[in-house]
């Protein structure tokens, strides 16, 4: 999917609605639609980029980790989870680079057990 198709590219362009929870020069941060856990942010830098290009950019990872931190103890005091997706063996549905804080409730295991 290309830039003009993306789905985070169009919320942070204001083409597409999403409910938003902070939202600066770098990064805008809104609800997943998905509803596996109370709380489901998605934290997408405002530039298209992929993962691997938003993991390597020092000065944004550790932005867009310092929030994902302050957001998770704001929005999830019990705890919660910082993911990030990588390919299709990993789920990832977005080309767009992006992290997500997950809380709100005990999260359980974080995989399930394979093999022997």
């Amino acid at each position: 999917m290309g830039e003009g198709q993306c789905t985070f590219c169009a919320i942070v362009e204001g083409r597409s609605a999403a409910n938003l929870h902070y939202e600066d020069a770098d990064f805008v941060v809104f609800d997943n639609l998905l509803e596996w856990a109370p709380v489901m942010l998605l934290l997408v830098p405002r530039r298209h980029m992929s993962q691997a290009e938003l993991w390597s950019d020092e000065a944004l990872i550790s932005k867009i980790g310092s929030l994902a931190v302050r957001l998770g103890q704001e929005h999830c005091p019990g705890g919660f989870r910082v993911l990030s997706n990588f390919g299709a063996d990993a789920l990832q549905t977005q080309a767009h680079g992006h992290l997500h804080v997950i809380g709100g409730a005990p999260l359980g295991l974080y995989v399930g057990r394979r093999g022997p």
